[in-house]
């Protein structure tokens, strides 16, 4: 009984689907039913045959359920199993508030709060009792050393780096609208700077990664020329050099040739229909005066813009070989951008995404720490870009030390992205993240980038109500002290008591006394090096 269950089970669906075709061929009034079971029977045959999925091999038909199923799987859980707070990355609350502040409706909560405030994911910042209503209406910062010929005053929250490529032609544009509308910069990306970038005159900070795009030789190496002519044009604003980020610090990639089309080829500077690589590492310098050198180089050709990295914090103590090749040579980056290892909009290895690369919380926090002990965090501005979605978040990041935050998938909610998990399949159901043109008309440029420039500003107006809860006249006065986390459910304590933060100076004038003191000897100015660490 057994067996004949598991047959009917296996081919069950093939002999129905046979039956069918049968009865129909003799009936001449269900002839119509021969367009549904032909097609049916042929698949039958076809899975019967076919040699790569043992599953349509041994259960012809009724194996497709488990494709449809997979497929299904991310929109099931979405909409009718996960509870309002279990989502990842991103929860539902946290969509739904860049959802409404994007669309400009109604982002309070009812009946208080959700969150397990005794758990030990629960942080909170500290209020005052006489708050500060005269706050001011609008807080920028100013980017750019003495070194730097035309510093840019940025807003608190800007769009981090996605590449045209990655995202589509329409998402680009409606950032890039969203951006001149609100006053706030586009991050290019890696992949070049291309016309869609420079569609509505939004503030731009070119990406410079490995890969050189827009400004590289044939053999790949780095142009000057081409990017200086590029660098020039008063839309870019800064220039970034990409040293690595955090969905897959370390790693390069390969842009298939069949994806290399003519308009991707124009915004890289690469051939049409020809592989695009972008080598994991850069091939401009190797040791940390290197990097400084050609950061100066780039700071020339640019006319005297600002010039930045980007890194996901990987060893200590390469940042503090690049805080002794700044002290050494006296020439300084203008600005340092964390990534944090929760961080990613598109495709990478998973072993990358779940394993390597510090959190942004730890690495915030580190390179703080490098530029404050060696005296350098009054010049040097600090961006943080890791899952930032709101007023709290701006809040945290600031108060552990970010001058300014960067968001990427917050503002793909804004542009309507459902969360799918689709960036890497070219099949966005929402035209974010997808070439195919027929799903890119959905997203409608003048639509979505006023939900760009919304989320933006209502952002910032709820990092403004929370610093004037505070008690504080700008939200660079937020400091660790203010900000208390949860240890077990009957302790909790400030972050200042539970992260080391130093004091100025304190990495050169006593570096024994910090929890870097290994890293710090071992950092060296004309090299990175390999860690060496010690035994315990």
């Amino acid at each position: 009984m057994r067996e004949s269950s598991e047959l009917f089970m296996r081919f069950g669906p093939t002999l129905v689907v046979v039956l069918l075709a049968a009865i129909c061929a003799l009936v001449e009034n269900l002839r119509w039913g021969l367009v549904v079971t032909l097609p049916l029977l042929t698949l039958a045959i076809y899975d019967f045959l076919q040699r790569r999925h043992t599953l349509w091999r041994n259960y012809p038909l009724l194996a497709h359920i488990r494709w449809i199923m997979e497929d299904l799987r991310p929109y099931a859980r979405a909409y009718f199993v996960e509870g309002d707070l279990e989502g990842r990355p991103f929860n539902h609350d946290e969509r739904a508030l860049v959802y409404a502040r994007a669309k400009g409706e109604l982002d309070s909560h009812p009946f208080g709060t959700e969150l397990d405030v005794y758990s030990d994911e629960y942080e909170w910042l500290g209020h005052s009792i006489v708050p500060k209503e005269d706050a001011p209406k609008e807080w920028r910062t100013t980017v750019g050393t003495e070194q730097c010929a035309k510093p840019y005053s940025s807003s608190l929250l800007n769009i981090s780096a996605m590449s045209f490529g990655s995202l589509s032609a329409n998402a680009i544009m409606a950032l890039n609208k969203g951006a001149a509308l609100g006053g706030f910069y586009h991050d290019t990306g890696e992949g070049g700077l291309s016309r869609y970038h420079r569609s509505h005159g939004g503030d731009l900070v070119w990406e410079i990664g490995s890969g050189y795009f827009g400004c590289r030789t044939k053999d790949g190496a780095f142009d000057p020329g081409m990017f200086a002519e590029t660098a020039s044009e008063e839309q870019v604003r800064m220039i970034e050099i990409k040293l690595s980020q955090g969905a897959k610090p370390g790693h390069g990639g390969v842009l298939p040739a069949a994806k290399v089309t003519a308009e991707i080829a124009e915004a890289r500077g690469v051939s049409e229909g020809e592989a695009c690589v972008s080598p994991a590492a850069h091939s401009s310098f190797s040791t940390p005066v290197e990097l400084l050198e050609w950061a100066a180089s780039l700071r020339d050709l640019s006319g005297g813009k600002p010039v930045g990295i980007k890194l996901c914090v990987g060893q200590p103590h390469e940042v503090f070989a690049l805080m002794k090749a700044m002290l050494e040579t006296g020439t300084r980056l203008d600005y340092i951008v964390v990534d944090g290892a929760e961080g990613g909009t598109g495709a990478a290895p998973v072993e990358f995404s779940n394993r390597l690369g510090m959190p942004l919380r730890e690495g915030l926090i580190l390179v703080r720490n490098a530029l404050v002990g060696t005296g350098l965090k009054k010049e040097i501005r600090l961006g943080a870009a890791g899952k930032v979605h709101s007023g709290a978040g701006l809040a945290m990041n600031l108060g552990l030390g970010a001058d300014w935050c960067n968001s990427a998938r917050a503002f793909m909610f804004a542009l309507g992205c459902v969360q799918s998990m689709k960036c890497h399949t070219d099949a966005c159901p929402t035209g974010v993240a997808t070439q195919d043109a027929t799903r890119q008309r959905g997203l409608v440029v003048e639509d979505k980038g006023e939900r760009v420039a919304r989320f933006q500003r209502q952002t910032l107006a709820s990092l403004r109500e929370m610093v004037i809860a505070m008690g504080l006249e700008n939200p660079w006065q937020i400091a660790p002290c203010h900000i208390s986390e949860r240890l077990n459910s009957a302790k909790s304590d400030r972050i200042d008591n539970i992260y080391g933060f130093l004091k100025e100076n304190q990495l050169l004038d006593d570096p024994a006394s910090t929890q870097y003191a290994e890293e710090w000897e071992m950092a060296q100015a004309h090299t990175f090096g390999e860690a060496t660490c010690r035994p315990r």
